[in-house]
């Protein structure tokens, strides 16, 4: 009772351990998801503080060049501003990362300035103004931004990766528990098997008990092939066990189900139904090769009983064939061999 409770206690144990490690995996995995969202925007906002840098470049370049373009100052003001409020055309995401928020701001007011020195590039002519230092300036602090942006990606990949591992430990106990289970399953299995093949065997003889007869003349179904059922009866076992005890009747009924195993066909069921009793059931078999096999197990018995045992080993039988009844079953058979056996037995005593 005790180890019984114990192995309860376990297994309550391990359905909670597997209930949390699941728990937790569908957490883990959720927050792999997040975090892969956040990479995917982080690197969304990489690709337009970059562009921004590059264009703003260009635009420098158009205007010391005599070839003013307000749309890509427009653009350059709509990017800027998603960056910093999250609220423009290019679905941008906010970085939660102070380092990357200062630089970010520091360009943005950058911007300001170099926008109005363009305007003046307009004006006066780019000669008479710091368009070039201030555009290397704001390069400058534009490689800062995307430079934070990326430590900021790496970090979340890095958190990523750390997530996959704790992941990868999760899944591996889970799938040592799953391993565990089927194994269980197997070995469960395998005893029951083996309980079920106890259940049906006779554990004196070796043989099939009268359970597992019973369970082969349960079917209803009609014999379609030629089938041969014979009935078995030791005679004088009473009297064995009465004069010489009940250990030598049991090695009497061991050395007969013995005997009778060797004579039938490996394929052909043989087995227990009573005390004394044993059955066997010919399949796709004639009458010729059963009065064979019944010659085969008087010649071994007869051997048998040459050897000098204290009682010799002495049957009645009785033998019903399928192919002289109509819609035949394995119970119908059965019964009439048990009949012919009772009458064979009647005719040995009346004879004697």
């Amino acid at each position: 009772m005790k180890i019984h409770k114990h192995g309860k206690h376990i297994k309550t144990i391990n359905t909670v351990i597997e209930s949390c490690l699941i728990v937790i995996l569908i957490v883990l995995v959720a927050i792999m998801m997040v975090l892969i969202g956040k990479l995917q925007g982080t690197a969304r906002v990489i690709n337009y503080t970059g562009l921004v840098r590059g264009a703003t470049q260009r635009e420098v370049k158009l205007e010391i060049t005599g070839n003013p373009n307000d749309e890509l100052i427009n653009y350059l003001d709509g990017i800027l501003e998603d960056l910093k409020y999250k609220d423009g055309d290019y679905n941008l995401i906010k970085l939660d990362n102070n380092d990357y928020e200062k630089k970010l701001d520091t360009q943005t007011a950058f911007w300001i300035l170099l926008k109005d020195e363009i305007y003046k590039v307009r004006e006066y002519g780019y000669e008479n103004t710091d368009i070039v230092n201030l555009s290397e300036e704001y390069f400058q602090l534009a490689d800062q931004t995307v430079s934070a942006a990326e430590k900021y990606s790496e970090r979340i990949a890095c958190n990523i990766r750390l997530f996959e591992i704790f992941t990868a430990i999760d899944m591996i106990i889970i799938i040592i528990f799953i391993i565990n289970h089927f194994i269980n399953a197997i070995v469960i299995t395998k005893k029951n098997k083996q309980l079920e093949k106890q259940a049906f065997l006779d554990l004196h003889t070796g043989l099939p008990n009268k359970s597992k007869c019973e369970e082969i003349f349960r079917t209803s179904q009609f014999i379609t092939d030629s089938t041969a059922c014979i009935m078995f009866d030791l005679n004088n076992l009473k009297k064995v066990n009465d004069t010489l005890g009940h250990s030598v009747g049991d090695q009497l009924i061991l050395n007969f189900a013995r005997l009778l195993r060797n004579a039938v066909p490996s394929n052909d069921f043989v087995g227990r139904y009573g005390g004394d009793e044993f059955i066997a059931v010919i399949y796709n078999t004639t009458k010729d090769e059963v009065t064979d096999i019944l010659r085969q197990l008087d010649k071994e018995i007869s051997e048998f009983n040459e050897l000098g045992k204290a009682f010799k080993i002495s049957y009645a039988h009785g033998c019903a064939f399928s192919s002289d009844y109509e819609n035949c079953t394995l119970r119908t058979l059965f019964d009439k061999a048990d009949k012919n056996m009772y009458n064979n037995k009647q005719a040995e005593k009346a004879g004697r």
